[in-house]
């Protein structure tokens, strides 16, 4: 009878409204205590609030001075926001969040890190000399409902970058690079040289390298062969400073409303523009994916963290405690070797030892504890349960940061096809729109000779016979069906004189370096057979 007091009560699997709330739900009650007890926020990074996971996806702009940040940001919006600066020396001498506001104006950094609905607080602890530099630029942009942008300082070169700033600024990138979507690093196409500054600022960026994105800007300053050599000298460049075999992707152009000095490659800047675009327009899309990838890299330093300090709490004697840190600080190495080898830690899960030294230096080891397995037991399972149901529901994910959509600004000319100006308005399937007179039939005297030299059937050729003349074009069978499906509009099996054109039309639109779309335009749909109905 009292058998119920043997059974095992259920584990009831949290419901959440969100993935958003998920994660705030999770961070709060299984991943914060950790943190908490072994220090972390003392080491690596201070503790997230609900602003962090509410936020809008981030945007962080980063490059020496003159290579176009503010510009960018301008270009971006179609329009100045307050305390823009442009010029050809530093100018931007200040971390910059350009946001939305209804009403627009300028809020300084004291105020901007007391504001419980921004995300800025925990920047209070890099002092008054960073916070004075920090201000937040509120604009009535659509751009900026479904993104917020950070201008930040051009880092110095030579001279100039001797100079202290008077506060931690390769701390706040790293701050910033923790919780940004994207981190666009900005180069000149006639300033490619990387200062040791520079150098400084992309090191504190590592551990995100899937956030960023290179910008080789100015690019029409330069001709076509110089262009060459520029891209190569600054993969180079990159190369030795990202220490990565893989190749970044780099975006050229020239983001700005200036004439171009050469125009040899507008044709590029403008295939480069829509997919730098793209990329940024998918960012909200995105935005609880990146932040719940986050909380699991965060999860990981956090046990590893762990780990680390009960091992050096266990190490402790109970005399001489000064005598031992300096040597357990000496040989963390060791301590890293023994975590690795007892814990299976993977090598690049281990936090920087030259940042973790520095920190240990600070603190007071009588705080440390020793190991508890139910902390660790509570983040193994939010890993492995709560991570993954919310991982089902990012699909259908209705997060108010997903549900954004990045509009206005440069962003309309994406995919714009009804102006001349578009993105390959007049180009490929899309020449001829708007045009009186079917597009095909400009070249039609050529495709009605082959035509007839083919020896149709009641005015129309059989699929076997089409195919020997399409097959001459050497495109894969797979195009060729797509054109053959395209051409055959009213889907009977045959082409007719008008299907046989667009057929050919098509082939040189793809030989052309154009893609075949998945549909038909109404613009490319034989006169006489519009206004009608097809059914397979």
């Amino acid at each position: 009878m009292f058998s119920w007091l043997n059974k095992v009560p259920e584990a009831r699997q949290q419901s959440y409204e969100n993935v958003i709330e998920g994660l705030k739900s999770i961070y709060k009650n299984k991943m914060l205590p950790l943190e908490q007890h072994y220090l972390f926020h003392e080491f690596h990074s201070p503790p997230l609030n609900d602003a962090d996971f509410d936020a809008k996806p981030m945007i962080l702009l980063v490059g020496q001075y003159s290579t176009g940040k503010t510009t960018f940001i301008r270009y971006l919006l179609e329009r100045e926001f307050p305390g823009m600066r442009i010029g050809p020396e530093p100018t931007t001498d200040r971390f910059i969040a350009v946001m939305y506001g209804e009403n627009e104006g300028v809020i300084p950094g004291n105020a901007l890190v007391v504001d419980p609905k921004k995300q800025f607080r925990p920047l209070s602890s890099f002092g008054n000399s960073f916070l004075n530099r920090f201000q937040c630029s509120l604009v009535r942009s659509p751009v900026l409902k479904g993104m917020s942008i950070i201008d930040t300082p051009g880092i110095l070169a030579g001279e100039k970058q001797r100079i202290d700033r008077g506060y931690d600024f390769t701390g706040v990138l790293e701050w910033f690079g923790e919780r940004v979507d994207r981190i666009i690093l900005l180069f000149d196409a006639h300033k490619l040289d990387i200062s040791d500054e520079f150098r400084r600022s992309i090191e504190a960026l590592r551990g995100h390298d899937d956030k960023i994105r290179i910008v080789l800007n100015k690019a029409d300053m330069i001709d076509h062969q110089q262009l060459m050599r520029v891209y190569g000298a600054l993969m180079w460049s990159l190369g030795k400073v990202l220490q990565t075999p893989e190749v970044v992707r780099v975006y050229i152009g020239s983001f700005w409303d200036e004439p171009f000095r050469y125009d040899v490659n507008r044709r590029l800047f403008e295939d480069e523009a829509q997919d730098l675009f793209k990329d940024l327009q998918s960012l909200p899309k995105n935005s609880a994916l990146r932040k719940l990838n986050d909380l699991i890299k965060r999860a990981r330093l956090g046990k590893v963290h762990a780990y680390i300090i009960s091992e050096i709490k266990k190490e402790m004697p109970v005399f001489g405690k000064e005598h031992k840190k300096k040597e357990l600080i000496k040989n963390l190495n060791d301590v890293y070797e023994k975590v690795r080898r007892e814990y299976l830690v993977s090598v690049g899960d281990l936090p920087d030892i030259n940042k973790m030294k520095e920190s240990l230096m600070r603190i007071d080891f009588t705080r440390f504890h020793s190991l508890k397995s139910k902390i660790l037991d509570v983040v193994d399972d939010m890993l492995s349960n709560d991570i993954s149901q919310l991982m089902a529901m990012i699909p259908n994910d209705q997060s108010p940061s997903s549900q954004q959509e990045i509009r206005g600004g440069a962003f309309e000319n994406v995919e714009d096809k009804k102006s001349p100006f578009g993105y390959k308005s007049g180009e490929g399937v899309n020449a001829g729109y708007g045009e009186p007179e079917w597009i095909v039939n400009k070249e039609r005297t050529e495709f009605d000779t082959l035509f007839e030299s083919l020896k149709p059937v009641d005015g129309k050729l059989s699929g076997a016979t089409v195919k020997e003349e399409l097959v001459k074009s050497k495109l894969p069978n797979a195009i060729l069906g797509k054109i053959w499906k395209l051409a055959d509009v009213d889907k009977d099996g045959y082409l007719d004189k008008d299907e046989f054109a667009l057929a050919m039309h098509l082939i040189n639109v793809k030989l052309n370096g154009n893609d075949i779309p998945l549909e038909l335009p109404d613009h490319l749909i034989p006169p006489k057979q519009r206004n009608k109905v097809y059914t397979c």
